[in-house]
């Protein structure tokens, strides 16, 4: 039976994806070293703005505010007995915008990291990380969602024991890594390597591809690895608007509007189906990527050398660890509190 993802792709072609939520939450009020996911229950409200804002922006797909919202990362906030609830409110108030849209939006129940490192290199046995994530993704399915939407992934093994979670609930699934270490995931994936990741699971997944990362230019440079010799895959890329600086103690992204909006046309050209936003992602920025996207027609696939021309230089080919490179391991640190 066809996903409600899969038809509105299949009638669309490209869909827009949303945003960041932590970096918008936090302009909300959200405190740092807060979680949250617990603004599902203590201020729906802006949680639900967040979400009116980017389905007013043209969003076809939001993520819900459950990114840690497996019992290792809620434990930290002593909300590891609430896993099921936390979720389910998670999909309510992100269904509840979706369906007063007055058109199709998908609600896609966002299951980040758990935060541990799976045996041999950490105490987390792969079986354990499947339940915590098949308990988050029931609370995610019991609320409305639509797919389980695994993001910022860095171990290939923590990415499969997900899946394995969405299939045993009965969810569709997708998942995304970050590639943010010289190219690679901080666990060595690299971008053409992630189409094998599900490989021997029950149920393949809808979508892959890469979020987070650096800045447009270089996940662009992993969109164009992954879409090589794969011209059938359904690519999904969520880029960081343009690339963190600090301001004081405040990181701040470099990206603006007509920045995001050329991402979006060479993310299209490279062979992505779907394209959002990830850390620093505003409403405005969202709206200057649909109104890019529904004005855009697929040209040729770019080199990295004309996403370089057109959106900056790469960033993550570095070892150095002063100026982007050390916002960028600050970005890290903020993404282990919030996505986006």
């Amino acid at each position: 039976m066809e996903n409600r993802l899969e038809a509105l792709l299949a009638r669309k072609g490209v869909l827009l994806a949303d945003g960041a939520t932590g970096t918008n939450l936090f302009a909300m009020g959200l405190a740092s070293g807060e979680a949250p996911e617990l603004w599902n229950e203590t201020a729906p409200e802006k949680v639900t703005a967040l979400h009116k804002g980017f389905v007013d922006a043209g969003a076809d797909i939001v993520l819900t505010n459950s990114f840690g919202g497996t019992r290792h990362r809620l434990k930290l906030h002593d909300a590891q007995d609430r896993v099921f609830p936390i979720n389910k409110r998670a999909a309510e108030l992100a269904r509840a915008v979706a369906d007063a849209a007055g058109r199709e939006v998908i609600v896609a129940g966002s299951v980040g990291p758990t935060g541990e490192l799976l045996i041999p290199l950490g105490a987390l046995s792969y079986e354990e990380a499947v339940e915590a994530f098949a308990e988050q993704i029931e609370g995610l399915k019991a609320g409305g969602a639509d797919v389980a939407w695994i993001e910022t992934m860095s171990s290939p093994d923590e990415i499969r024991a997900a899946a394995e979670a969405a299939i045993r609930v009965g969810m569709p699934y997708t998942f995304t890594a970050s590639f943010d270490t010289a190219g690679r995931t901080m666990m060595g994936l690299a971008p053409g390597n992630i189409h094998s990741v599900a490989d021997g699971l029950a149920q393949a997944p809808i979508a892959v591809g890469a979020n987070c990362g650096v800045g447009a230019p270089d996940i662009l440079a992993s969109l164009l690895d992954m879409s090589a010799g794969h011209d059938d895959a359904t690519l999904i890329v969520k880029a960081n608007c343009g690339i963190p600086e600090f301001r004081g103690s405040e990181i701040h992204y470099s990206g603006t509007p007509e920045l995001m909006a050329e991402y979006t046309r060479l993310a299209v050209d490279s062979g992505a189906r779907i394209v959002g936003g990830c850390c620093g992602t505003s409403f405005v920025h969202l709206k200057a990527m649909r109104e890019a996207l529904d004005s855009h027609a697929r040209a040729a696939r770019p080199s990295v050398d004309d996403v370089v021309a057109r959106v900056g230089p790469l960033r993550n080919k570095t070892a150095d660890k002063s100026g982007a490179a050390a916002a960028a391991d600050g970005g890290r640190r903020e993404r282990r509190r919030a996505r986006g």
